[in-house]
C-alpha cells in the first residue's frame, strides 16, 4: 500500500472518486430515461448520453484508449445506425401508447431479479481483485490492444456481422413495405 493510500480514508474521496460518483448517477439517470420515455427518438439521444457518461467512467479510470472507442464506436456509430433503423422502418417516432399496461409489474419484477442476480455473480466474481492504478500499464492502448486484438477479436467480428445484418433488415423491411403499399395504390386505381 502506498503512502498516499494510507493517508487516504472512505470519509476523505478523492476528486476523482466524486466526480465518478457523480458521472455514475448521470450514467444511471439517463439510462433508466432510455428505458422509461415514450419517445423512441429521445430514448436515442438518452443512449448518448449514457454512452458518453459511460465513456468519462472509462477516462476516470485511465483507460483512454477504451473511453475514446466507446465514443467512436457506441456513440458514434451504434446510435446512429439506430437512428437509421427507426427511419428506415419508419417505426412511430412520436409518443406511442404502451403495448402491454398489464406486463408492467411482471416486467418490473423480472428486471430486479435480474439486475440482483447480475450484481451478485458481480460481486462474487471479482470480490478478490485489486487494480493497481498507480500501475502505468494499466489501461495503455498498448495492453487493452493486445488483450482486443488476441482475446476478443471474434466477439467483435460476430458483433459487427450482427450489426450488418440489422442494417440489411431494415433495409429490406422498409422497402417491402414501400412495395406493398404501392401495390395497394395501383390496385385502388383500377
Amino acid at each position: 500500500m502506498t503512502l498516499a493510500a494510507a493517508e487516504h480514508g472512505f470519509l476523505s474521496p478523492t476528486g476523482a472518486e466524486i466526480a465518478f460518483v457523480l458521472i455514475g448517477l448521470v450514467v444511471v439517470g439517463s439510462a433508466l430515461l432510455v428505458v422509461t420515455t415514450r419517445q423512441v427518438v429521445h430514448a436515442a439521444l438518452w443512449l448518448v448520453v449514457t454512452l458518453g457518461g459511460l465513456a468519462a467512467e472509462f477516462l476516470l479510470l485511465t483507460a483512454e484508449f477504451v473511453a475514446w472507442v466507446q465514443v467512436l464506436i457506441y456513440v458514434g456509430a451504434v446510435v446512429v445506425l439506430l437512428l437509421f433503423g427507426l427511419m428506415l422502418t419508419r417505426a412511430p417516432i412520436g409518443w406511442s401508447e404502451p403495448a402491454d399496461r398489464a406486463a408492467r409489474i411482471p416486467a418490473a419484477i423480472v428486471a430486479l431479479g435480474a439486475t440482483a442476480t447480475l450484481g451478485a455473480v458481480i460481486v462474487d466474481a471479482f470480490r478478490t481483485a485489486y487494480l493497481d492504478l498507480g500501475d502505468d500499464t494499466v489501461g495503455t492502448a498498448k495492453v487493452t490492444g493486445e488483450s482486443l486484438f488476441r482475446v476478443w477479436v471474434l466477439p467483435f467480428e460476430i458483433l459487427s456481422v450482427l450489426l450488418l445484418a440489422a442494417l440489411i433488415g431494415a433495409i429490406v423491411l422498409s422497402r417491402s413495405r414501400a412495395r406493398s403499399r404501392s401495390g395497394e395504390r395501383s390496385g385502388r386505381k383500377d
